[in-house]
C-alpha cells in the first residue's frame, strides 16, 4: 500500500503538468489512492461522490489512464469508487493511507550552487529580516528551478521565527480566479481584507496577471497598501519585469524597486547533490553512477531530476528492479524520448484567454456576439491554432460545431487585430508564452 501512494505521487505530478491547477486542485487533487492489484490489472481510486467520478469519466480519464501507462506500463484498468461504495468489512478504507508529501521546502533542503547562491542568500535576508532587507523581492527564473521551493523557505522561517506575522502564498492565476470570484459573489471588501492585512505576500508566476486590466488594478493597490504599511512582498516569474510585455508600467516600475535575482540552470556538481538530497529524502541508497547518469542527462530542470528520483523508487518498489543504470534509463525515458511539451488541451488555452479577457470558458464557447466576448473567441481559435495545429474543423468542433467559414473568418479577424494593434499583439504573445511555460 505505501508503494502505490508513493507511485501515486508521481502520478499526480504528471497529470498537474497537464492541466491547469484550479483543474487539478478540483479534480485530481481529491482523488485518493486505495488499492493495486498487479494480478488483477486494476487499480481502485476512491473520489468524494458520484458527480465526481462522472466528471473524470467525462473529461479526465484518458490523462489518468496516460500517466499510469507511464507509471506501471499498459494493461492497468482504472477502478473509480466512491466512499458508500467502499465496503468498511474489506479493511480497504482502513488500509487507506493519507498522501503527505515528504520533501519539506525549507532552506535546509535547498541545494545550493553557483546558479542560485544570489536569490538564495536574498530569500535568507528576506526571511531573516522582512521589508527591512529587499522590498519587494523579484525572484526570476524557467520552470522547474526552485523558485517555488525558495518561497516555501521563506514562508517555513518566517513562521517558525515570527509566528505572530501573517504569510499568504498563491499563485497569479488564482489571484486572477479569486478576484473574479469575488466580484460574482459582491464580496471584494472580504478580498482587500485576505491581501492587503497580511504581512508577508508571496506570489509565485505573478506573470500571469499581465495584460488582466481588472487584476493588475487590483495588484497595484495590494502592492501599495503593502509597500505602504512596510509588509514585505515576494514575486516569482519566469523572466525578469522588463521582458513581461504586456504588465502594466506602473507594475514593471515597482517591481523593480527592490532587488532582482535570477535563478539559472543547476550545475553538473549542483545536480547530482539534488539527486543524493532527494534519494536520502526517499530512504533510497542510489549509486554514484546512477547519480551521474541522471545528472548528465537532466539537466535543465530540478522537478525532473527529483521526478526521476521519485519514479526510479516506485519501479524499485512495485517491480523489484534494482537501483541501477537500467531502471534509471526506464525511469527518464519518457523526457529523453520526447522534446515536446506537456500537452496543451483546447480548454487550457480557452481558460487562459478568458482570465486575460475577464470573461468565462462558457462566454468563448457560447454565441454571445458582444465585442469583448467576440474579440476573446477569435483570440482562443487563433491560440489553439497557432499552439496545437489542430485542423480547422477540428476546432469548429471545439466550438459547437462552427463551420470552416466561420472559424477562417475569426482567424482572419484575429490575424488583423494583431498586426494593427501592438498591444493585442503582445497580449496574444503573452497568452501563447503562458500556455507554453505551463
Amino acid at each position: 500500500m505505501k508503494s502505490f501512494n508513493e507511485a501515486w505521487q508521481i502520478i499526480c505530478d504528471y497529470c498537474k503538468n497537464s492541466i491547469t491547477d484550479v483543474a487539478y486542485k478540483t479534480w485530481i487533487s481529491r482523488i485518493e489512492p486505495i488499492k493495486l492489484d498487479f494480478e488483477k490489472g486494476a487499480a481502485v481510486l476512491m473520489v468524494p461522490n458520484e458527480f465526481h467520478r462522472q466528471t473524470l469519466n467525462r473529461c479526465y480519464i484518458k490523462l489518468l489512464n496516460e500517466a499510469f501507462d507511464q507509471i506501471f506500463g499498459a494493461g492497468i484498468e482504472i477502478c473509480l469508487k466512491t466512499p458508500e461504495e467502499l465496503d468498511s468489512k474489506n479493511n480497504l478504507l482502513k488500509q487507506h493511507l493519507a498522501i503527505n508529501s515528504e520533501y519539506e521546502f525549507t532552506f535546509d533542503t535547498y541545494i545550493v550552487g553557483s546558479s542560485n547562491k544570489f536569490a538564495h542568500a536574498a530569500a535568507l535576508a528576506v526571511a531573516a529580516n522582512p521589508a527591512g532587507a529587499y522590498n519587494p523581492l523579484f525572484i526570476y527564473g524557467n520552470s522547474g528551478l526552485g523558485k517555488t521551493h525558495l518561497l516555501y523557505a521563506i514562508c517555513n522561517d518566517i513562521k517558525k521565527n515570527n509566528p505572530n506575522m501573517t504569510t499568504l502564498y498563491i499563485k497569479g492565476d488564482d489571484f486572477t480566479n479569486e478576484l473574479i470570484e469575488s466580484i460574482q459573489n459582491n464580496s471584494t471588501s472580504q478580498f482587500h481584507q485576505k491581501y492587503r492585512k497580511t504581512d508577508i505576500l508571496l506570489v509565485d508566476d505573478i506573470q500571469f496577471i499581465a495584460g488582466k486590466d481588472s487584476t493588475q488594478e487590483e495588484f497595484f493597490h495590494t502592492f501599495n497598501s503593502l509597500y505602504e504599511a512596510n509588509k514585505q512582498i515576494v514575486l516569482t516569474s519566469d523572466r525578469p519585469p522588463k521582458e513581461i510585455q504586456t504588465l502594466e508600467d506602473r507594475l514593471r516600475t515597482r517591481f523593480e524597486w527592490g532587488l532582482i535575482a535570477d535563478i539559472q540552470p543547476p550545475d553538473f556538481e549542483t545536480r547530482i547533490a539534488i539527486v543524493n538530497r532527494k534519494a536520502e529524502k526517499l530512504d533510497i541508497k542510489m549509486p554514484p553512477e546512477v547519480c551521474h547518469y541522471l545528472a548528465k542527462h537532466l539537466k535543465t530542470n530540478i522537478r525532473q531530476l527529483e521526478g526521476a528520483v521519485k519514479k526510479m523508487k516506485a519501479h524499485n518498489l512495485l517491480g523489484g528492479e534494482p537501483m541501477g543504470i537500467q531502471t534509471a534509463q526506464a525511469a527518464i525515458s519518457d523526457i529523453l524520448n520526447n522534446d515536446q511539451p506537456p500537452p496543451v488541451t483546447v480548454e487550457k488555452i480557452i481558460e487562459e484567454v478568458a482570465r486575460t479577457f475577464d470573461v468565462t470558458s462558457e462566454d468563448i464557447r457560447s454565441s454571445k456576439r458582444n465585442a469583448n466576448v467576440s474579440n476573446a473567441r477569435q483570440i482562443s481559435i487563433y491560440a489553439i491554432r497557432e499552439i496545437t495545429q489542430m485542423s480547422l474543423s477540428a476546432i469548429g468542433d471545439e466550438f459547437g460545431g462552427r463551420d470552416h467559414s466561420t472559424i477562417v473568418y475569426a482567424l482572419q479577424q484575429a490575424e488583423k487585430n494583431i498586426n494593427k494593434d501592438k498591444k493585442m499583439r503582445a497580449m496574444v504573445e503573452d497568452i501563447i508564452k503562458n500556455i507554453r511555460d505551463r
